[in-house]
């Protein structure tokens, strides 16, 4: 029996989506009777995908970035910031398998793989347009408004908490699998993953207060530190509930593995926007999309992504003046 190994973006409902949509893909297209296992990857200061990574047979990377290993036989990327340097980027244009794409204009890539199997391996998978339709809204933050991505009344919304916020890493495999073959409403109503909902939604609604109050904005930039706090899994959506009229966010918090700079753009902003933030967290290491980017430092560097945060504010708000 064949064994794979998927490595995906953890605590992301898109890199949860998009192992269960190739793991579809994998198993109705190419070896139903493949052994499917899952590993969460996270994106940290210094990152590099070693070999010891990978399984013995086939190995994939969804939604994260690309690995120059011989061992990596599929990946799948929508990120601006895919590629961890030159020689990698070359690494992956001179590939000639036909099991490597990247293309940064999906807004998520679980639509990314669908539109791929479905067009390139006639396999398409209509049964799962449901979580390919809620996975592009929420990693494209294509929301009406930010009521609706912080108050999570849909089942989708819900289990973008659990996959956010959760540590258990069998629930979120378990997780995976249950999204291959079941619809939203019935995964999330799952005992398990509803009982882990409704802990976790408390936490969530204290979060909220606690962004409230450590969180300011000035000059159509919002700045937050909750460093101090046990919020690494916070709803990305809550600063702009709290600063409607804001354009952009920049956060820190703090993690076992790491601390974070998160920078985004508020979704229903009607100002323009000139700054393209993957690039502008590239400068420090990090990296995304144009629109949402972060930077991710050691866990001891704490004072680093402080001073990273403050100079990327100033930017952003000297931007807005001009």
């Amino acid at each position: 029996m064949k064994k794979v190994r998927v490595l995906y973006h953890d605590n992301c409902f898109d890199g949860v989506s998009s192992a269960a949509v190739f793991s579809r893909f994998y198993t109705g297209h190419i070896d139903p009777e493949a052994a499917i296992e899952y590993e969460g990857l996270t994106h940290k200061a210094g990152q590099h995908i070693g070999d010891e990574m990978f399984g013995e047979d086939e190995n994939v990377i969804v939604d994260f970035k690309y690995s120059a290993s011989n061992r990596l036989t599929w990946w799948f990327d929508h990120h601006e910031s895919a590629f961890l340097s030159p020689e990698d980027e070359s690494h992956f244009r001179r590939d000639a398998s036909g099991q490597k794409f990247h293309d940064p204009s999906y807004k998520s890539c679980t639509k990314f793989i669908a539109a791929v199997t479905e067009k390139v391996f006639d396999c398409p998978l209509p049964d799962l347009q449901e979580l390919i339709h809620w996975a592009d809204i929420i990693d494209g933050a294509q929301f009406p408004d930010a009521k609706t991505a912080v108050e999570l009344k849909e089942a989708a919304m819900r289990l973008m908490l659990v996959i956010e916020a959760s540590h258990n890493r069998e629930l979120i495999h378990k997780i995976i699998r249950e999204l291959q073959h079941k619809t939203l409403e019935q995964v999330i109503d799952e005992p398990e993953i509803r009982s882990t909902f409704d802990r976790l939604y408390a936490r969530h609604a204290e979060s909220i207060e606690i962004m409230r109050a450590v969180t300011r904005c000035t000059d159509g930039v919002i700045q937050f530190d909750v460093s101090d706090y046990d919020l690494d899994g916070y709803n990305k959506f809550i600063p702009y509930y709290l600063f409607p009229d804001s354009v952009y966010s920049v956060g820190v918090s703090r993690s076992s593995v790491r601390a974070k700079v998160s920078v985004g753009t508020n979704p229903w902003t009607k100002r323009e926007r000139r700054l393209n933030l993957a690039k502008l967290c590239e400068q420090y290491g990090g990296g995304g999309h144009s629109v949402v980017a972060a930077i991710s430092f050691k866990p001891d560097e704490l004072g680093k992504a402080r001073t990273a945060a403050r100079e990327i504010t100033e930017k952003l708000q000297r931007d807005l003046r001009e």
